[in-house]
């Protein structure tokens, strides 16, 4: 049988995002008290709903297929990875903000200045493989996530007149939690489909990630604009990505990874005992 490209997922589920972000985009400039932004805000809701809807009359062609969706440990993957996205990509935004306009840096000693996250990132995500593979998924999904909340809580400390070096080691642990959350989170999430549906996964996945990306800018956007001085707006968001972590980590310790593998955390604790005796 041929597939099916599904236009009517595509378009549901465009329409849920579009309005959604620009019901936070209009929030800032009209006020959020308002029928407009009740109205996106409501039209968004009711989109998605219908999206579930269309995905399941869509049966195989579905733009993701009903076996999928009931998945839990993948349905938690996803929203994990939504959730974590937002704060990484929020991150990307403001920290070269605040660089640009209250350390006066210029956009090349912006892109510099992530360096301790950048690089961190990129040395982590080469070790996590070896870390997913000798302590399970469960461990280092919700490390990284816990990681991730502790760099963005670091983060939120920020105040008008604060330095570089300020932000150093909330970007050197964000990095941490960045690097170890995305790799592990992904094949966390692949497994646990059907070897048949891992492409598919991954593209879920990938889409998940792009789109707590645009939802977290939007949201993190709002947060800003909200505040009269913009040093405690980009404060008060990270403390609310903090917090989103948080709740973020706690999905993933219940749902993602199945159950704690103590048998790998103990042959971990064991190697490393007999490396340090």
């Amino acid at each position: 049988k041929r597939e099916k490209i599904d236009y009517r997922g595509m378009g549901v589920l465009t329409v849920a995002v579009f309005s959604l972000l620009l019901g936070l985009d209009l929030g800032t400039r009209i006020g959020w008290n308002t029928s407009w932004i009740y109205g996106l805000f409501a039209l968004s809701a009711a989109a998605f709903l219908m999206f579930l809807v269309v995905e399941r009359r869509a049966g195989n062609d579905a733009l993701v297929p009903d076996d999928v969706i009931r998945n839990t440990g993948f349905a938690a993957a996803c929203l994990t990875v939504l959730a974590m996205s937002a704060i990484f990509f929020a991150a990307l935004l403001y920290l070269p903000q605040y660089m640009a306009h209250e350390l006066k840096f210029s956009a090349i000693e912006c892109g510099a200045g992530l360096l301790p996250m950048m690089g961190t990132f990129a040395i982590t995500s080469f070790v996590s493989g070896r870390l997913y593979a000798r302590l399970g998924p469960k461990v280092s999904v919700v490390g990284g996530a816990l990681f991730l909340a502790a760099g963005m809580f670091l983060l939120s400390r920020i105040h008008t007149g604060a330095t570089y070096a300020d932000l150093i080691f909330g970007m050197f642990v964000l990095g941490i939690g960045v690097g170890l959350f995305y790799s592990s989170i992904t094949t966390a999430g692949i497994t646990c489909l059907n070897p048949a549906r891992a492409s598919l996964a991954g593209a879920i996945v990938y889409m998940f990630q792009i789109a707590g990306g645009s939802i977290g800018l939007g949201a993190n956007t709002a947060i800003v604009l909200s505040n009269s001085n913009f040093v405690d707006g980009i404060s008060i968001a990270f403390l609310v990505d903090a917090i989103v972590a948080v709740c973020g980590a706690v999905v993933a310790l219940i749902f993602v990874g199945g159950t704690l593998d103590r048998e790998k955390l103990m042959a971990a604790w064991r190697h490393k005992h007999r490396a340090h005796a």
